[in-house]
């Protein structure tokens, strides 16, 4: 670790320096991002084991979608016309119409009207605030508690939207905003933690990767070496797949996430029974379903320092059966995060 740090301080600067060598350099991959003075990845490696990540894998900075991987066009395409931020927040906004009203566990706010009011102001309608985040005081931008709880999807603005950047409903479009660090783990391999404070219901960042087909997927598991170890970095982007549904995209099988080779820090979080963190589907141009982002948030408050995990199996209830069931336990993998919560197997 140690000489491949040296290697790019001393020789990535120059102007001489390999280009291929540069390219493939990870301190120089994540030094090019455009938030790294801001909020940096970093690699450690404390350890003992002279460890060094997968020369073959490269960090990105959003998800690759492959050729194969159908994309609406832009006429299709269609964002919110609210004539002021705040407005993102309520019903009235097309970014929230597929919100059912009645789950969401925000207030009403009526505008009130009476005859002396103009003509536009009587035909406003009373609105719900649907969006997903608190709006007001300290918790403002962090994930409603009951929205945590659940397996709602969260729906935001998006670059094809009026509304302006500081949007309160584009925490997820606006991106990461903590610095992360990808170290060495004693018994699992890497992992990733955060330097500072995370609060609960708070944005972490999004899992990327290639972008792929159901069959890229399958084949690409046919090819590993074990296939098993695969699945922990394809996710299938399913949350809104319907055999029945009117939208094409969604009928079939659901395009997946692979970022074994290809992905952000997130790649590296490791599993637990008793996770600090959870993934949701998260939704901007409603054309764009069925490539939905991966968003990782806190569920409580994870203190700096704390290593980042997330549930790989989070709602599979099958796993947790096929756990305690002697004649399976035997061909699926070892748990190792050592909770008191451990179901012992991951799959």
């Amino acid at each position: 670790m140690e000489k491949l740090t040296a290697r790019h301080f001393w020789k990535h600067g120059k102007p001489n320096a390999n280009q291929r060598e540069k390219q493939n350099c990870h301190l120089c991959q994540i030094r090019s991002f455009a938030t790294h003075d801001a909020i940096p990845i970093t690699i450690h490696n404390d350890t003992d084991d002279g460890a060094v990540l997968n020369p073959n894998f490269e960090f990105i900075h959003k998800s690759v979608i492959t050729d194969s991987v159908p994309v609406v066009e832009a006429s299709f395409r269609a964002g919110c016309v609210c004539a002021d931020d705040e407005d993102c927040m309520y019903s009235s906004c097309h970014c929230l119409d597929e919100i059912e009203l009645s789950d969401s566990g925000q207030d009403s706010d009526e505008i009130m009207t009476n005859p002396g009011q103009d003509r536009e102001a009587r035909r406003k309608r009373k609105r719900k605030k649907v969006f997903a985040y608190h709006s007001t005081g300290a918790k403002a931008g962090l994930l409603r508690s009951d929205m945590l709880h659940s397996r709602d999807a969260i729906y935001e603005c998006h670059e094809g939207c009026f509304c302006s950047k500081d949007c309160p409903n584009r925490v997820v479009e606006r991106g990461r905003t903590v610095p992360l660090e990808i170290f060495r783990t004693v018994d699992r391999g890497w992992g990733v933690r955060c330097p500072v404070d995370i609060k609960k219901g708070q944005f972490v960042d999004r899992y990327l990767g290639e972008v792929i087909t159901s069959q890229q997927a399958d084949l690409r598991r046919r090819e590993s070496t074990i296939a098993r170890r695969k699945d922990v970095y394809l996710f299938a982007l399913d949350k809104f797949t319907d055999p029945n549904s009117p939208n094409e995209l969604l009928r079939g099988p659901p395009i997946e996430v692979d970022g074994e080779y290809m992905s952000g820090p997130t790649r590296f979080i490791n599993h637990s029974c008793d996770p600090n963190m959870r993934i949701f589907a998260r939704v901007g141009d409603h054309a764009d379903k069925h490539i939905h982002d991966l968003a990782l948030f806190a569920v409580r408050d994870i203190p700096k320092g704390e290593e980042l995990t997330f549930d790989y199996v989070d709602g599979l209830e099958e796993m947790d059966r096929d756990a305690h069931d002697p004649n399976r336990v035997k061909d699926m993998t070892k748990c190792l995060c050592g909770t008191a919560k451990c179901r012992g197997f991951l799959w």
